[in-house]
């Protein structure tokens, strides 16, 4: 199976808590088509108490039996990468993922421990993808299933659904 694997810089903003009971909230806010010479988990500046944070670089692969989802994506009207991230301190926060599939993104949704953003998906990468699905995509038409017709009278290939009584547990002997 054909693959591409593009290196990406994760951009998140913390935002400070609301209360003073809260904990801040961190958010992926961007992705960059290149990695920087700058160190994971470094603050990046401050505005109005909002601060941008780049938290590392991480591998997007794209797989050729997902172009059919990618194409979904870039034909969306607002193509985006999913971020997925662990832990709310942006200093030891943890890329857990990246992905162009949205069914993939959508999946991490579900974990609660974790923080999944659509950011929008970069120029330069919008056009990797797409020569990516130019090169490796295969339509595969859809195919409707029939049912097989039953012989009624046929010699059934399942268990039958009233046990003999030699081939119930309770009458088994034990094994030594």
């Amino acid at each position: 199976m054909p693959t591409r694997t593009l290196r990406i810089s994760v951009l998140a903003i913390r935002r400070p808590p609301v209360t003073r009971w809260g904990t801040g909230e961190l958010r992926a806010s961007a992705v960059l088509p290149q990695e920087p010479q700058t160190a994971p988990h470094t603050c990046l500046g401050t505005e109005g108490g909002v601060e941008t944070w780049y938290l590392g670089g991480r591998d997007l692969i794209l797989y050729s039996g997902d172009t059919g989802h990618h194409r979904d994506n870039l034909a969306s009207g607002r193509p985006a990468i999913w971020v997925t991230l662990k832990g709310q301190d942006p200093a030891r926060a943890e890329i857990v993922n990246v992905t162009a599939d949205p069914y993939e993104g959508e999946g991490f949704a579900s974990d609660p421990d974790l923080s999944v953003e659509a950011v929008p998906m970069p120029e330069q990468l919008r056009t990797e993808i797409a020569e990516f699905i130019a090169r490796h995509h295969v339509e595969i038409p859809f195919k409707k299933r029939k049912r097989q017709p039953v012989d009624p009278n046929a010699m059934s290939a399942r268990a039958p659904r009233i046990l003999q009584p030699e081939d119930k547990w309770e009458n088994r002997p034990p094994k030594r």
